[in-house]
């Protein structure tokens, strides 16, 4: 078994094969056991490893998991049987390993074995070996914690040793243009390394090639005052000076002359990686046909790649005749193509390769075209991070080359990048580079620069890309001048200024719906594994929130994983815990390229975007958003506002917007202040609003709970204006809702928790259908948890209620008579009457026709309870019920008498359909007792009330018993009095009136007793 750390830390079998190291934070916590093998390694130690600000309470659990996750993963692939053992140590975790099983041991040795040989030809094979265990980055793959870090550079710092050496013993070997190639790679992926730089022009000096070297001094002179504004050290300097003083032979005397390579070429070293080989490009690009290269009088620097960018490099070879600079605009007749030998002069600067794997995206590739058809089109494209702007826009350029015959750029702005944003009068130097400007004729300013720049594009018929900028002022001096040249720019905010100032035309790109999504799937992990499993595609698609990044990610894990089954990963992914974690491959993460946006949040948005982490739901407004960061609605509204522009959240509406999953995984994982009452903020705001809303929904109603003690008052609570809004704001928000009472019962808020589950009544009664059983579940525990009879009492009221709804009559009546004596004991009267009444009705339904007694007889208590505690609205209730079996039961005087009561207290502001239905059944009870014009004269009133309320069933039930009426009284109260009274309330201690107007035949309570 073999451990690496010289690259992405990983872990070989024996056969070979790599194995699944696990999450970036277990990959951590392997690289820092292997950094101290054999040596203890404290929990304390891990937790600055694993956390690099305040670690969560429960860090020592998941540093157990892992650990006992890499026992696993090691045991499975019998590492004991290697000499691997990974132990607990007094607290502490050692993992042993022999002597050549880590990769930083074997290179130390290989190293220190190398300089301590007097043959230079052992030496190098020794340094080579050494090197070629090096796979990329160090510790590519963990987190970026400060000790993981420190070794990272620690472990660099011995590569570049290692590779200095083996420069020398090339020169000891007189080989000084290997020595030269080897540290030129070296030198321009850090070209501000002053040693570094100082042993490369020794090198460049011995191998004959002296002019370079020169170069070299002075690339590395500007690039140290540009950046960090010192001149170059004694080092360099003494370098400098010996070089002009000595006129080195070539390295090798019988040797015949060799024309001098390209700056990173040499007969030994191969050519570094093209730019447009790399992904993501690099910072600049440029791509021109090669018929035209020759029309820009300067010979375009070589580029090679470096950590920044594109460096600058000036070509040694000889430059071709000067054409003058008016030759950068269009001329009416091209000159004549140039040989192979003089075009062969002019190397190209690259442009991005095609991005592999896009699919999809034709509407917004149509956008493109329609946004970029106007004279000097400026086309803005935005979408939040990983959404693939940048792809979308290579893919859409390469698709239009032949659009841009005079050549296409292409600048990264690094506006949200790991790396510093761009300097504009940097980029500028660049773009004039680009276009054939010789350094000696470069603007001394940035405001010359511009000039020039736009002077020289004018006319001209190029592709401008400016990826990831950040700012409209970072872009306005980039734009090039006249109608023919196109400017695409990408952005992860919306850069509105932008569009005022300069017209550009946004192109707003959303994430992928679910179809494109798992088309993106099949052109990344190929057609048949999706085929296979389309279900599990979906559900991926889904758990990826349709963005780009994180599918990519995913695709990645399958591809490089143990197992390629669609429908594991799925499931993995499914554990909000470790969400993240898995979209996180070597050097690349959903949680990476969202860091980089919010890193350039002002602080209270940014403290509001950490605040969102504790929302419960997908959706939030103001205030919403005011109650969970703890501060004024018009603040959050501010802040909202930035997270929209930055791509965070998503405006929906007017104060109306929505986070994606990923984004609020990322929010909560984030470490935040010691702000500890987030969530009951939002529970409190929750239930302000809630109440607010019962409110609306049921006019006249009273609360069926009082709000818990030391609940804090929102600064604003939502306002709605009618039963409507009530009642969409209450469908709108039931998985936030939901949520919260999940959030509440983990973190112990039982009071809070049934609450959230009650005060929802008036949408749980209007769909009572709509699998509500499992949330009551949860409020009745909750009840119980808080030893509140009274709670347990309308939780088990409206529970049952809904079971018999749902046609579980034996389990309802379980709760519905369990109820009445809860109440009794809470020594809320109101809250028994109502249970009587349900479980009342429930009997009706469900019992035999020897029970109708105890019906009536359990109505008549209730209203005997509802009329000692003064509650007009459930006497009305009780007699509404008592009408209603005095029909069924024949009793046609007492059910007048009950109606008739019912309505004298059936006024405003109880609801009108309580009034339809105690018209109606008084309607009925006078047509049975021989009144069939003054019963006329009630149900057309109900009828006539039903119709101006919208309410169907009401006008339906109130227009049968007319028709029933013309055609003979004595039919009337049989014939359709069991459907006007409906069953009882299904709310925990309300009243009932009506069924829902539209809506399923089933009771809407109105009113609740405190």
């Amino acid at each position: 078994m073999e451990f690496r750390l010289l690259g992405s830390v990983a872990v070989v079998a024996a056969d070979g094969r790599e194995l699944p190291a696990g999450s970036a934070k277990r990959r951590s916590l392997l690289a820092m056991l292997l950094l101290n093998p054999g040596a203890p390694v404290t929990v304390e130690r891990l937790t600055e490893t694993l956390w690099d600000e305040e670690p969560p309470r429960h860090s020592r659990t998941v540093i157990h998991n892992h650990v006992s996750g890499l026992r696993s993963l090691l045991t499975a692939h019998d590492a004991p049987a290697a000499g691997v053992e990974l132990v607990t140590d007094n607290g502490a975790y050692r993992l042993r390993t022999p002597d050549q099983a880590v990769d930083t041991v074997r290179f130390d040795r290989l190293v220190a074995r190398a300089r301590s040989l007097d043959d230079a030809a052992r030496a190098a094979a020794d340094l080579r070996e050494a090197l070629a265990l090096w796979r990329g980055p160090a510790l590519a793959g963990t987190t970026a914690g400060l000790p993981l870090q420190s070794a990272a550079r620690a472990l660099e710092e011995r590569r570049l040793a290692a590779v200095e050496d083996l420069a020398r013993v090339h020169g000891r070997l007189g080989d000084h243009c290997a020595a030269a190639g080897l540290l030129h790679t070296e030198a321009t992926a850090d070209p501000l390394r002053e040693p570094l730089v100082a042993h490369l022009m020794h090198a460049l000096g011995r191998a004959g090639r002296r002019s370079e070297a020169l170069d070299w001094f002075h690339r590395t002179r500007r690039a140290l005052a540009e950046e960090l504004g010192i001149d170059p050290g004694p080092e360099l300097t003494d370098a400098y000076a010996r070089l002009l003083r000595t006129d080195t032979p070539p390295s090798r005397p019988d040797a015949a002359p060799r024309p001098a390579l390209p700056p990173g070429r040499s007969d030994r070293v191969p050519p570094a990686r093209h730019p447009s080989d790399q992904d993501p490009p690099d910072r600049l690009a440029f791509d021109r046909p090669a018929s035209d290269r020759l029309a820009f009088d300067p010979v375009p620097p070589t580029r090679v790649p470096t950590v920044g960018g594109l460096a600058s490099v000036p070509d040694q070879r000889p430059a071709p005749a000067a054409v003058p600079v008016s030759a950068l605009a269009p001329a009416p007749a091209r000159a004549p193509a140039a040989p192979a030998a003089t075009a062969a002069q002019h190397t190209p600067w690259p442009f991005p390769r095609r991005p592999r794997g896009f699919a999809g995206r034709e509407d917004e590739l149509a956008a493109l075209d329609r946004a970029t058809a106007a004279p000097g089109a400026v086309a803005l494209l935005t979408g939040g991070a990983g959404v693939g702007k940048t792809t979308l826009a290579l893919s859409w350029a390469h698709r239009r080359h032949q659009d841009f015959p005079d050549g296409r750029l292409f600048v990264d702005l690094c506006g949200h990048s790991p790396l510093p944003e761009r300097d504009t009068a940097a980029v500028l130097r660049e773009l004039l580079l680009a276009l054939g400007l010789p350094v000696e004729r470069m603007p001394a300013t940035a405001e010359a620069m511009g000039a020039r720049y736009r002077e020289l594009t004018a006319g001209r018929r190029m592709l401008i890309v400016l990826d990831n900028a950040r700012r409209s002022d970072q872009v306005r001096p980039l734009l090039p001048d006249g109608d023919d040249c196109v400017t695409l720019v990408t952005s992860r905010d919306r850069l509105g200024g932008l569009v005022a100032s300069d017209a550009a035309r946004p192109v707003p790109l959303a994430e992928l719906s679910s179809p494109q999504a798992v088309t993106l799937l099949a052109a990344t992990l190929g057609p048949d594994l999706v085929t296979a499993e389309p279900e599990a595609a979906a559900r991926l698609a889904d758990l990826c929130d349709g963005l780009p990044l994180a599918l990519r990610l995913a695709a990645a894990r399958l591809a490089t994983g143990p197992a390629r089954a669609l429908a594991a990963l799925a499931d993995e992914l499914a554990d909000e815990q470790d969400r993240l974690d898995l979209l996180d491959v070597e050097d690349t993460s959903v949680a990476a390229a969202l860091a980089l946006t919010v890193q350039h949040l002002g602080e209270p948005a940014r403290r509001t975007f950490r605040s969102l982490g504790a929302h419960t739901g997908a959706t939030l407004d103001s205030r919403t958003a005011a109650a969970l960061a703890g501060c004024r609605p018009d603040e959050a509204a501010a802040a909202l506002a930035q997270l929209a522009t930055a791509h965070l959240i998503v405006q929906i509406g007017r104060d109306a917007y929505t986070l994606h999953d990923l984004v609020r995984l990322y929010a909560r994982s984030l470490p935040g202040d010691t702000d500890t009452q987030v969530l009951p903020r939002l529970l409190d705001h929750l239930l302000n609003t809630l109440l607010t809303a019962c409110a609306a929904a049921e006019p006249g109603s009273e609360p069926c709970c009082a709000l818990p003690p030391g609940t804090r008052r929102p600064a604003e609570v939502r306002p709605f204006p009618d039963r409507a809004s009530a009642l969409a704001w209450y469908a709108a928000e039931r998985d936030t809702l939901r949520g919260a009472v999940e959030a509440a019962v983990a973190a112990g808020l039982h009071d809070r928790a049934w609450r959230l589950v009650l005060l929802q009544w008036p949408l749980i009664v209007w769909q009572v259908r709509d699998g509500w059983a499992p949330l009551l579940e949860h409020g009745l525990a909750a009840a119980e948890a808080d030893r509140d009879p009274g709670a347990q009492s309308r939780a088990r009221a409206l529970l049952g209620w809904v079971l018999l709804e749902e046609g579980r009559p034996d389990q309802a009546l379980d709760h519905l008579e369990r109820a009445p004596d809860l109440a009794a004991r809470a020594g809320d009267g109101c809250a028994q009457a109502v249970a009587l009444v349900n479980h009342a009705v429930a009997l009706a339904r469900h019992g035999d026709h020897a029970g109708r007694a105890r019906v009536h007889g359990l109505l008549l208590k209730a209203l005997s309870l509802a009329e000692r505690a003064g509650r007009a609205d459930l006497v009305g209730l009780a007699r509404q019920h008592l009408a209603h079996e005095c029909l069924a039961a024949g009793a046609h005087e007492e059910a007048a008498q009950h109606a008739a009561r019912g309505l004298a207290v059936a006024e405003p502001p109880f609801p009108v359909t309580r009034r339809v239905v105690l018209q109606t059944l008084y309607g009925r009870a006078l047509a049975a007792t021989g009144h069939p014009e003054e019963a006329a004269r009630h149900l057309g009133a109900a009828l006539r009330t039903a119709r101006a309320h919208q309410y169907g069933e009401g006008e339906a039930e109130a227009g049968a018993a007319l028709r029933a009426l013309s055609d003979g009284g004595a039919a009337v109260a049989g014939a359709v009095a069991p459907a006007v009274a409906p069953p009882a309330a299904v709310a925990p201690g309300t009243a009932v009136s009506a069924t829902a107007p539209g809506g399923p035949a089933y009771a809407r309570p109105s009113t609740y007793p405190r």
